[in-house]
């Protein structure tokens, strides 16, 4: 699969040494490149002019380009296929670049951090998605120093060492350094965006960036694998008191259904009702593998603490354990995507594949 795209080189001028990395930022939409027109609406800028709007950038001692999907996306609009592209495109650039910086919308920015992960296997470089709650047009925007701070992420190194710092996919935003698959949207209003509730931050930015190396993922010992298929036949279901039973057979019987993430209560709490259970059991009878989340924004899923969720795991419900929902509806599509039988599907669901769960 070509995704070959135009590269527009903004490497900053004016260092008499030659810059000891490269960095691929990829522009995907979102606030982060918004522009006021005449008119004073907010519309997308070309992205090359970001030197005109940013000149910090000319103090960066890196080379610097940036490849702008040809259709910039808002990223309530973003689809499977957009994440395999940009997988695709990490892909194709891999070999020329220390580290990737995606701009990218905040609303399902945790979401498409989170399907990169699974589709980049092995992965050693940074990739770094991040954006902004306000245009990089305006004063008081958070644009500038989020894209300032994931380029030096991108690019950094251990002090002795020499090797990758941060080889994962990963969300930048405000102060903190979250795992991709660990993100979650939590404020619409102010500039701390993301959070991660049980899994610590892999960087805070202050004066300096304090890394974490004991909470990042090692390098990988085997080549970068890059997947190319996803299967959308998935859905969320979230549990509210008074869910009847024809709501939750309207959803697990949606026709082509592969795979549903069940949003419980607490731990993993579900209703003991005879008629839920039974859509549960003809649901996993038809061939859909359930994954239970809790939807506490912390905690795990402890499957059988009581006896409200003991009979889960009898009709094959999967436990989730502390994954998110937006890792484990992208989890579901990547494992589904797999082809492999249900017995090996329901294992890898699992399992810690990405550090997307802490296995208790």
């Amino acid at each position: 699969m070509s995704v070959t795209l135009p590269l527009v080189d903004i490497t900053p001028a004016g260092h008499g040494a030659r810059p000891a990395t490269s960095v691929l930022v990829i522009y995907t939409g979102g606030t982060v490149g918004m522009e006021y027109n005449r008119r004073g609406e907010l519309v997308p800028m070309k992205f090359e002019r970001i030197r005109k709007k940013m000149p910090e950038l000319r103090q960066l001692n890196m080379n610097l380009s940036v490849l702008s999907l040809p259709q910039i996306i808002d990223s309530s609009n973003v689809t499977a296929s957009d994440w395999l592209g940009l997988a695709a495109i990490i892909e194709e650039n891999y070999a020329q670049y220390d580290g990737f910086v995606v701009l990218h919308g905040t609303d399902t920015m945790a979401y498409s951090a989170a399907a990169l992960s699974y589709l980049l296997e092995n992965l050693g470089k940074p990739v770094v998605f991040t954006g902004s709650q306000v245009p990089v047009g305006r004063i008081r925007t958070d644009a500038r120093r989020n894209l300032l701070t994931a380029l030096d992420i991108a690019a950094a190194r251990h002090p002795k060492a020499g090797t990758v710092r941060v080889p994962e996919v990963c969300v930048f935003f405000n102060d903190l350094l979250i795992r991709g698959n660990r993100a979650k949207k939590v404020e619409s209003q102010q500039y701390n965006a993301f959070r991660s509730e049980n899994y610590p931050p892999l960087a805070r930015a202050g004066i300096e960036v304090e890394f974490n190396d004991q909470q990042v993922r090692h390098l990988p010992s085997a080549r970068l694998r890059v997947h190319r298929h996803l299967d959308e036949q998935v859905v969320i279901l979230k549990l509210f008191p008074g869910i009847t039973e024809r709501v939750v057979r309207a959803v697990l019987e949606v026709e082509g259904l592969r795979g549903c993430v069940l949003e419980t209560y607490g731990s993993g709490n579900a209703p003991t009702a005879p008629w839920f259970l039974r859509c549960l059991g003809d649901a996993h009878a038809r061939g859909v593998q359930i994954l239970n989340v809790s939807q506490c924004e912390e905690g795990r899923v402890i499957q059988g603490q009581y006896e409200t969720s003991s009979q889960l795991t009898d009709l094959g419900v999967i436990g989730g354990e502390d994954i998110t929902a937006e890792a484990a509806i992208t989890k579901l599509m990547f494992v589904l995507g797999l082809g492999l039988a249900p017995h090996e599907t329901a294992r890898l669901l699992a399992q810690d594949l990405r550090g997307e769960i802490s296995l208790g």
